[in-house]
């Protein structure tokens, strides 16, 4: 019996070696939305695990304990947006903190406590198990909040011109049938002079602008319909609230130019290669241009991208930042924006390989990307209609997605300028590609490819 303890003592000892403690001075937060639990290690306060209330002052009290007592870093875990003032005011005292996923710090099966799991956070900590979800430099982070300020404005301005159509709809009155888009220049003035008290529909087509498809008798036939009062009122506050909605936009538009003004520049706009000037088709598109910016933030032209413009770009750097050198490679960047194969292997099977489903906002900006190119006459245009005829839209869309990210990456990583490709030359490379495959082919079969007169 004395022999087999000392075996499971050594065998004890040898496990022990493997798990270091990499952070001494360690602590475990479990953010809640009314109060926070925190551990520490015991041998730094006679209470380890102390709970604290979420006004800032019950904040404050707790950053200035783990400052007292020593502690360099805390690993905290949360949901929702709980954590963020927590956050930012231990990082503000100078320790290191970092929120990991909570999928990754489950606890075993048994009990579960507030306590528990922040004493498992900080267990974990200690050992150096935990790794940091992805948080850009502070100055972008204030560029997120806006941009994702103004993604609410858009959503709201989209619902309230659903429901003037609705209310359009409901006396019968289809506009939406005779113009493309009812907050066009026509629309917008059929409408308001709806509002103003005019029925008659020959006098409200009057409005038609010139390059509008359908003629002026179309348009009045649609324009006769049921004027009842109570759709009326529907429609005079959804107009208002349109109104206001992009009065908001406009304002958001002006704050986030002038911040993008106060940011660290890496080159100067008059060394921007001249580029063609796009049309601007979309009525939600940022209202200043912000290619400029763009250009003397990342020090490249990324708008020459195919698919890409500065909207969509904006997104992007808002959520990633751009210090590429966060991931080694584009592989792993690929992989934190939810672009690349998750392989799911069991007995040396792949289960699956479908890509992880996640809601970066920067992944759905790649993807509207992908999509734009579907009718493109670049070399890109080519890559995602051949694979979309292939394996179905989306997965085209994914996989051309992932490609954009890719030279995204590099051309920020290596401040390399974007090299344009035709559909032809695409087409081109892709014809000699499958030429080399088969050549390869029929060698191993001992034939040999000849080619027709």
């Amino acid at each position: 019996m004395k022999g087999k303890k000392n075996r499971t003592n050594t065998h004890k000892k040898r496990l022990q070696q493997h798990l270091e403690h990499v952070n001494l001075y360690a602590a475990g937060i479990d953010i809640g939305s009314r109060e926070h639990y925190v551990a520490v290690p015991p041998s730094l306060d006679e209470d380890s695990v102390k709970k604290f209330g979420c006004f800032t002052p019950d904040l404050e009290a707790m950053a200035d304990w783990l400052v007292k007592i020593g502690i360099t870093t805390v690993a905290m875990e949360s949901t929702g947006v709980y954590w963020i003032p927590a956050f930012e005011i231990l990082e503000s005292r100078g320790l290191k903190v970092i929120l990991v996923n909570a999928r990754h710090v489950k606890n075993v099966t048994g009990r579960k406590t507030d306590v528990k799991d922040c004493q498992w956070l900080q267990q974990l900590h200690t050992y150096g198990l935990l790794h940091g979800a992805f948080r850009p430099e502070d100055d972008y982070v204030s560029l997120r909040a806006y941009m994702r300020q103004r993604e609410t404005i858009v959503s709201h301005l989209a619902s309230k011109i659903q429901h003037m159509q609705k209310a359009l709809r409901l006396m019968n009155v289809l506009l939406d049938n005779v113009v493309s888009d009812i907050t066009s220049q026509t629309g917008m003035a059929i409408i308001r002079d709806i509002l103003s008290g005019i029925r008659d529909p020959k006098e409200l087509a009057k409005n038609r602008d010139c390059r509008c498809k359908n003629s002026a008798e179309i348009i009045a036939k649609s324009l006769v319909g049921n004027y009842r009062d109570e759709h009326l009122f529907a429609l005079k506050q959804s107009v208002e609230l349109y109104d206001f909605y992009n009065a908001m936009l406009d304002e958001c538009d002006h704050v986030i130019c002038q911040y993008l003004s106060t940011l660290r520049t890496q080159a100067d706009a008059s060394e921007r290669p001249a580029q063609k000037k796009r049309k601007k088709c979309n009525s939600n598109a940022l209202r200043f241009d912000a290619s400029i910016n763009l250009y003397e933030l990342c020090g490249v032209d990324l708008t020459a991208i195919d698919g890409m413009e500065e909207h969509g770009l904006l997104k992007i750097i808002a959520e990633t930042g751009i210090d590429m050198s966060k991931w080694a490679t584009e592989n792993r960047f690929t992989s934190w924006l939810g672009l690349s194969p998750n392989n799911k292997i069991s007995g040396g099977k792949v289960l699956s390989s479908s890509s992880i489903k996640t809601k970066n906002r920067a992944k759905q900006a790649f993807k509207m990307a992908a999509f734009s190119l579907s009718n493109s006459r670049s070399g890109l245009g080519a890559f995602y209609r051949r694979l979309r005829a292939r394996i179905g839209a989306p997965k085209a869309i994914s996989a051309t997605a992932r490609k954009l990210a890719v030279i995204f990456y590099k051309m920020l990583k290596n401040k390399t300028e974007y090299r344009k490709q035709s559909q032809e030359e695409y087409d081109e490379l892709h014809k000699s590609r499958v030429l080399k495959q088969l050549k390869h082919k029929a060698k191993l079969f001992g034939m040999e490819l000849i080619a027709s007169e």
